[in-house]
């Protein structure tokens, strides 16, 4: 069972971790008017346990403030991935 909790921290850590850096990516991409990475990576993501990794990327990177689907949508995933850790463990 330790083992398991390991694996899972390890892995939101992971997951939370690309979401931060490809919100950086793809900022940086948007002020460069380059290729962007859709909208629907992120929400992928978020679903996967990174939505704290996405919402982290949106303050520090200021990017994709202005829509309200992230700025609701991103919260609830977070308490969503919550639940689902806990049932996990």
């Amino acid at each position: 069972m330790n083992n398991d909790i390991t694996m899972l921290f390890f892995y939101i850590i992971g997951v939370n971790a690309l979401a931060f850096i490809l919100m950086g990516v793809d900022k940086r991409k948007a002020e460069k008017k380059k290729y962007r990475i859709p909208e629907r990576t992120f929400w992928l993501l978020a679903l996967l346990g990174g939505a704290i990794g996405v919402i982290s990327g949106m303050k520090k990177y200021r990017h994709k403030t202005k829509h309200t689907s992230f700025k609701i949508g991103m919260p609830l995933i977070v308490i969503l991935n919550i639940i689902l850790a806990y049932i996990l463990v």
